[in-house]
């Protein structure tokens, strides 16, 4: 569908999940006040499934190798080298101490205590969630990792996403999914324990939830559904463009995809190979310059950006919103998706604008320390008496200056 800029502007992506935050309210309620009973009941009502426990035993993480493929527990071991990499240089020199005017300030990173990661599931399973959800966690120390993740029609897990689980070392698996997982992570349940932050990627309402248990415990991002944004001339491949538009709208009926290109010919081409690819709506394509759609899609923050024009590389500067940023026609979002590095939990819904992706940062913490010495505080102290006094702080004030007496 090809649409002015106007209705790009005034799209509201965040429209549908204020229409689901009641019911993800009434969810989260009943886990608080059942706990495990409501996990099960929820479960069966949402998924049509019986559970058959809620922790995964550790014998069918175990049992799961011998369900797998070699060669894809290869390509998870692959993918696990190259987002620790990746994630890894981030932890170079991180604390800071400064030494001056006979004082010591500095800054340390601690990580969070506990996390949970959610996985998605449902229409697929995504094992490569669990390695870009818990790699950068146990990177950043995490003492204790658990993950949620929805069972299959059967009550239990993908083998493979267990298999990518205990490749990351997570200390427990939860069969379940949804909001009433993000629930159970935030408050706790008799079989889960709450943790400190909740990061992953999901569906409507697992965004909803974890909106809304953030009055409670961190979040990572709000980060789903999925969407993507290309920028492209005529010059772009079409097959290319074509297939990563098709890629991100499979993840969900939810999930939005935006063309902007120079050429309504290239326009019109794309959308009809796209919908010979999979059937969606939800691709809008608007007929920009460059320089045009580059200041749009800052305003747009989109999750996925892939910039597939002559000289891409030389706008990478003028990106100042998105999650993640792919440069001609060979980086495929997909690349990003399991295996280059980067991280693919991004923030979505014009959240890139100040959220950014999941990495080891997003469980770290800082904590500022200083040491004074007497000439040091003698230094600042004639400031720090006078704004005492004009805030009308008194004990303030005259803690400083019982030291400098």
């Amino acid at each position: 569908m090809i649409v002015s800029k106007e209705f790009l502007v005034n799209f509201e992506r965040k429209g549908s999940l204020k229409e689901v935050f009641p019911k993800v309210e009434e969810i989260i309620d009943m886990v608080k006040r059942d706990g495990d009973d409501a996990l099960i009941n929820l479960t069966e009502r949402f998924d049509g499934v019986k559970l058959r426990y809620i922790e995964v035993p550790s014998e069918e993480i175990d049992d799961a190798y011998d369900r797998v493929d070699d060669e894809l527990v290869d390509a998870l071991e692959a993918a696990k080298e190259n987002i620790s990499n990746f994630h890894y240089i981030t932890m170079v020199d991180r604390d800071i101490r400064l030494d001056f005017d006979y004082m010591v300030l500095g800054k340390k990173y601690t990580p969070v205590e506990s996390a949970g990661i959610y996985i998605p599931g449902g229409r697929a399973s995504y094992p490569s969630t669990a390695l870009m959800g818990g790699l950068p966690a146990k990177i950043a120390g995490v003492k204790r990792l658990i993950a949620c993740t929805p069972p299959d029609d059967s009550g239990g897990i993908n083998p493979l996403t267990l298999v990518a689980c205990d490749i990351v070392g997570f200390d427990r698996v939860y069969a379940v999914g949804g909001a009433q997982a993000i629930a159970a992570m935030a408050y706790g349940t008799e079989t889960i324990k709450r943790v400190e932050k909740i990061a992953g990627p999901g569906n409507i309402y697992v965004t909803a939830a974890k909106l809304l248990v953030q009055r409670d415990v961190a979040i990572d991002m709000p980060a789903g559904p999925s969407e993507i944004l290309v920028i492209a001339d005529e010059s772009a491949n079409l097959e290319f463009v074509s297939l990563d538009i098709a890629a991100q709208l499979e993840h969900d009926p939810s999930s939005i995809a935006i063309l902007l290109t120079d050429s309504r010919e290239f326009a019109e081409k794309v959308e009809k190979r796209v919908s010979e690819l999979i059937e969606s709506k939800n691709l809008y394509t608007c007929i920009l310059k460059i320089e045009e759609a580059i200041e749009l899609s800052n305003l747009l923050a989109p999750e996925h950006l892939s910039l597939v024009f002559k000289n891409a590389d030389n706008w990478i500067d003028k990106i100042e919103n998105a999650g993640s940023v792919f440069i001609g026609d060979y980086s495929p979002v997909a690349a990003g998706d399991y295996a280059s590095g980067t991280n693919h939990i991004l923030p979505t819904s014009g959240y890139a604008r100040m959220y950014s992706g999941l990495s080891v940062e997003t469980f770290l913490k800082h904590i500022t320390y200083q040491k004074i010495e007497k000439n040091g505080l003698r230094k600042i102290g004639d400031s720090i008496l006078r704004l005492a006094e004009a805030e009308g702080l008194k004990l303030h004030k005259k803690s400083v200056e019982e030291r400098l007496k």
